[in-house]
């Protein structure tokens, strides 16, 4: 997690980035008709638009699959702030707070690592608050 945010928010940043350069692909791509640059243009702007259409379709199956991911995560409560998050994967960081979350002991900080010890916290999954088809 590189930039310290948690599983879901990363995929959504990813899907969105992907969003935005399809849009202005497809914008630049239009400067060869704006500008009249005669068939060279036109060409230019079915390449950019079709790569800008590429990328807003591929950015579509990021957010689905982000989608995906977060109907099946894990919903916890944050220890640090008390607000609701989604958890994917053995460890993940809360969605607001940025938190550092574990349900797994393998995986706990050791004492080296002084600043994950003070932002890790143990938790135990609690089922109870999920609805349970009858």
């Amino acid at each position: 997690m590189r930039f310290g945010s948690s599983k879901v928010n990363e995929f959504r940043l990813w899907g969105l980035a992907m969003t935005m350069g399809g849009m202005l692909l497809m914008i630049i791509g239009l400067a060869g008709i704006v500008f009249d640059w005669g068939k060279a243009g036109r060409i230019i702007a079915v390449i950019f638009m079709i790569i800008g259409m590429i990328s807003m379709m591929v950015s579509m199956g990021i957010y689905f699959w982000a989608g995906m991911l977060s109907t099946s995560a894990t919903v916890i409560d944050c220890p640090e702030c008390g607000r609701r998050t989604k958890m994917l994967g053995k460890t993940d960081r809360c969605m607001f707070c940025k938190t550092i979350l574990t349900v797994d002991p393998q995986y706990e900080p050791t004492a080296e690592n002084e600043t994950a010890v003070a932002q890790t916290v143990q938790l135990e999954v609690d089922r109870a608050h999920e609805h349970k088809p009858h």
